[in-house]
């Protein structure tokens, strides 16, 4: 996450705060260390946000200070609320988080529909990959390296160029060019074992690399997965 958009997300985690919050409950909140927070506190009150608070004592936001209002009509509001609601399907914590941050800035603006609920059943998170590291290496179009237990419990080494994860109702799996097999494959994050974000780039591939991964998606007659390439 860029600074300036995480301290925007320290701003509406204090605004919406009813006591004030400790460093360690903000870091562990947007994925950071205590000391970053430190760092971004002293810049905000720097700039006169009205942040009082200290390390060791925790930080609130005096009352009254405002952010442009965004408006919804009313079905706009409900897509909202059960849009966020079914991420918690999705066993992708950080995503989860970030639809409780948004929540949270939309209800300031307007009443979320109380009478629309999602379930919550979906596939569990997975154990070894944070998948908010995953999604961030899509967006800084850099390679991945991981240790994989493929369908049939045989264990290989892979570099992958990550182009898109798709969340399905039982599982996920992460859509990547895989340079083993030089093709489109899927990979089951809850099998893949280890992980290394590597600084090797495709910066400039990945939107000409998911317009085709989406169109042999479409005209693909694979039933695995729905999605051409399959499971690797």
């Amino acid at each position: 996450m860029a600074r300036s958009a995480r301290m925007f997300e320290i701003i509406q985690l204090l605004r919406g705060a009813s006591k004030p919050l400790r460093a360690a409950d903000i870091a562990l909140e947007l994925e950071v260390t205590k000391r970053t927070i430190y760092r971004d506190m002293a810049s905000l009150q720097a700039m006169r946000i009205p942040i009082e608070g200290a390390a060791g004592i925790g930080y609130i936001m005096r009352s009254g200070y405002d952010l442009p209002p965004i408006n919804f009509d009313v079905e706009e509001a409900e897509a909202i609320t059960v849009g966020l609601s079914m991420i918690a399907r999705t066993g992708d914590k950080g995503l989860q988080n970030a639809a409780r941050r948004a929540a949270l800035k939309i209800s300031e603006a307007v009443p979320l529909s109380e009478t629309l609920y999602t379930s919550t059943w979906g596939p569990d998170a997975p154990e070894t990959v944070n998948l908010s590291e995953f999604r961030d290496a899509i967006r800084q179009e850099v390679k991945i390296r991981i240790e994989y237990r493929d369908l049939n419990d045989r264990f290989t080494e892979r570099t992958i160029l990550p182009i898109a994860i798709v969340y399905y109702a039982e599982a996920i799996v992460v859509a990547a060019m895989c340079e083993l097999r030089n093709d489109f494959r899927h990979f089951r994050p809850d099998r893949i074992l280890s992980y290394q974000i590597l600084e090797e780039s495709f910066v400039g591939d990945s939107k000409s690399m998911r317009r085709d991964w989406v169109r042999l998606s479409l005209s693909s007659e694979a039933e695995t997965e729905g999605f051409v390439g399959g499971l690797a």
